[in-house]
């Protein structure tokens, strides 16, 4: 399910395996896709995604119709998303703030019962890549007690890579989620070599039985094949944008380090 953005804001996608969650009933906006089904099999709940407005008044508007379909939708809510706005005066750095909104914005969660949860990893999740002095804590996940009390649900912030956004994570931390998959690296198909590899890795490896089991087995050994290719004719890509992305993060952690600490003291200046 998607919601088409306005020129370069907003935006929603909610996409889900049905074999893991069920759904149910669903409506929403353009501020909001709401979901309701059934999770696991078992755990009926209500998934909320979110895009917040940049306007106050706006936003109260959507909390309001929150307050509404609760009414109707009775499940165990999870809200996740970009509510555009902060809890308290901690969660922004170098932003003017709207005291009006974040108390439209706590009334919300307490008339919903939703539980804040910490984030791990970072404080913020949107900062001003020109001078990084800007952070605001405007993304995150809202929960029912219900959840808690089902799942030993943990909230990450990851490192900022594309987006002036960080990306958040709910995610449970004890179930196992298989094995990691194969990533196919687009600068692969732009080397002369690389699908003549291809064919003769195909052509040689020789698996008798079904049509399916036949090529799982040729993609198997094709896998194996380019994890050697890649690490003699490129050098081991994936590993050195690992390298990198850690050291910009680890920079950007810094910085917001520094941005808590320039405003503690300004804080005391004052």
């Amino acid at each position: 399910m998607a919601v088409d953005v306005e020129g370069r804001a907003g935006g929603l996608l909610c996409v889900w395996n049905p074999t893991v969650f069920q759904i149910h009933e669903c409506c929403g906006n353009r501020n909001f896709i709401l979901m309701s089904g059934t999770l696991f099999s078992s755990f009926n709940c209500v998934i909320v995604n979110v895009y917040g407005p940049t306007d106050v008044a706006k936003r109260q508007e959507v909390w309001a119709n929150f307050a509404r379909l609760k009414a109707s939708f009775l499940g165990p809510w999870c809200i996740g998303g970009d509510f555009n706005e902060i809890r308290n005066a901690d969660e922004r750095i170098g932003c003017s703030r709207r005291d009006q909104g974040m108390r439209d914005f706590n009334s919300m969660v307490e008339q919903l019962e939703l539980i804040v949860l910490p984030m791990l990893g970072r404080k913020f999740t949107l900062c001003n890549p020109q001078t990084l002095e800007k952070w605001s804590r405007i993304d995150r996940f809202l929960l029912n007690y219900e959840w808690l009390q089902n799942f030993n649900s943990k909230l990450w912030g990851l490192p900022r890579l594309v987006s002036d956004h960080c990306p958040i994570i709910l995610m449970e931390d004890i179930r196992d989620w298989g094995p990691r998959s194969f990533r196919f690296l687009n600068a692969w198909a732009s080397h002369p070599n690389f699908v003549a590899l291809v064919k003769q890795t195909w052509s040689e490896s020789q698996v008798e039985g079904c049509v399916g089991y036949r090529c799982l087995m040729k993609l198997k050994a094709l896998k194996q094949k380019l994890k050697v290719w890649n690490s003699a004719v490129f050098g081991k890509v994936e590993s050195q944008l690992k390298v990198a992305e850690e050291e910009a993060h680890a920079i950007e952690l810094i910085a917001e380090k520094r941005a808590l600490l320039g405003n503690e003291q300004a804080r005391g200046k004052n």
